[in-house]
């Protein structure tokens, strides 16, 4: 079964390792296969992983969108035992990160790591 997806104008989508824009009005694109899809509104681009929350959601991402690529989880682990040292209040979301990560399910790991970032951002505006 296809994956209906609908594109505002000007909006951007993510398959594969494919950037595509809508250029013209809104669009229903009919995926079929495997590849990994993010709407614009889930992509963090590189130079806004400005801390250490928006560093761990951006190695998920790549994780999903390179299925799982070694050197990837290696650099996501890494964060994650620097996050965890330095807030301990969010190890259980970076539990939660790490077992979809251990299951595959990455998709679900850049939902889980958007909790991250959120927790992230309550505490410096806390501070």
């Amino acid at each position: 079964m296809a994956l209906k997806v609908e594109i505002k104008p000007g909006e951007r989508i993510i398959i594969g390792e494919s950037l595509i824009t809508n250029a013209g009005p809104r669009a229903k694109l009919f995926i079929e296969g495997d590849a990994p899809i993010l709407r614009e509104k889930d992509v963090l681009p590189p130079r806004a992983a400005d801390t250490p929350a928006k560093r761990i959601y951006l190695a998920v991402q790549l994780l999903y969108l390179k299925n799982g690529d070694a050197a990837v989880v290696e650099e996501y682990r890494s964060l994650a035992a620097d996050f965890s040292e330095a807030a301990p209040g969010a190890r259980d979301i970076l539990a939660d990160i790490d077992n979809c990560i251990l299951i595959g399910d990455f998709y679900k790991g850049i939902k889980q790591s958007k909790r991250l970032v959120e927790y992230e951002e309550l505490r410096i505006h806390h501070v």
